[in-house]
């Protein structure tokens, strides 16, 4: 078979005799373009491989870093509510009572100056409402044996330490009352919050003053640890939120385990 004319890329060319005419086409690519070769496809399997390696090892980090804002922000949320509760003796906070579920008073009483260790544990049987929670988280640092607030420790008399154990106030709304399930409630968000209600304590010539102040200025502290873990620990996170409290810090008359600021009262000192 022989071609009539030069046949160039990408044309039609015309060959044969009068008897038989056939079609025939030449693309130059098909003669000069080569492929990969064996080696040169497993260097870029192993390039690919590397990158692949370095990206899922970055993606932990960054999932844990989500993870760490996301928790930190709510403890950010969550604490200006408890803290204005305790401050402000909240009225009608009974939606604590699906939130806050334990609150323990790791107390030691002194007598002498020789302390022995007299915890009180508050569960879901008291915790019925909102005013109960409060005045347990504004139990302050020092009392004497009657339950008077006390500037520092007493001779005779108790130490509290309040820690309460909390379900995330905010956060998935699939996780918010009135959700019943055991699985979703028991996976919320759980944190521990350790509560200190302590006189600022001032010194002054005048002993009436100083007394004054003690009774009628006090710092509020809100320690949060979180994660509460399944096995009874907490986590790696810390954050303490603090106020003053300008007011009377007062023992409930009708239960003595209750305690409650007077923001609009003060003690006036002899």
């Amino acid at each position: 078979m022989r071609l009539q004319n030069k046949v160039t890329s990408g044309e039609w060319q015309v060959t044969g005799n009068s008897r038989a005419a056939i079609l025939v086409t030449r693309h130059s690519a098909l003669v000069t373009c080569s492929g990969f070769t064996m080696i040169e496809i497993a260097l870029c399997l192993a390039i690919m491989g590397f990158a692949l390696v370095a990206i899922i090892g970055v993606l932990p980090l960054g999932m844990n870093s989500q993870r760490d804002n996301r928790e930190a922000t709510v403890i950010g949320q969550d604490a200006t509510v408890l803290l204005e509760a305790v401050r402000n003796a909240a009225r009608g906070a009974d939606y604590l009572t699906n939130n806050v579920y334990q609150i323990i008073n790791s107390r030691y009483q002194y007598a002498g100056g020789v302390g022995s260790s007299s915890p009180i544990t508050f569960n879901s049987g008291f915790l019925t409402n909102g005013a109960n929670i409060v005045g347990v988280l504004s139990t302050p640092e020092f009392t004497d044996n009657n339950g008077v607030p006390q500037p520092f420790l007493p001779t005779d008399g108790y130490s509290n330490h309040i820690v309460a154990y909390v379900r995330s106030l905010s956060g998935l709304a699939s996780e918010k009352p009135p959700q019943d399930n055991a699985i979703m409630v028991g996976n919320t968000f759980t944190y521990r919050v350790y509560c200190v209600n302590a006189a600022v304590a001032q010194w002054a010539v005048t002993p009436g003053f100083s007394q004054q102040l003690n009774n009628s200025l006090h710092e509020l502290r809100m320690t949060f640890l979180w994660p509460q873990l399944p096995n009874g620990n907490v986590g790696a996170g810390r954050q303490t939120f603090r106020t003053s409290v300008a007011g009377r810090l007062a023992q409930d008359s009708t239960n003595g385990v209750l305690f409650y600021y007077s923001p609009q009262f003060f003690t006036n000192a002899p």
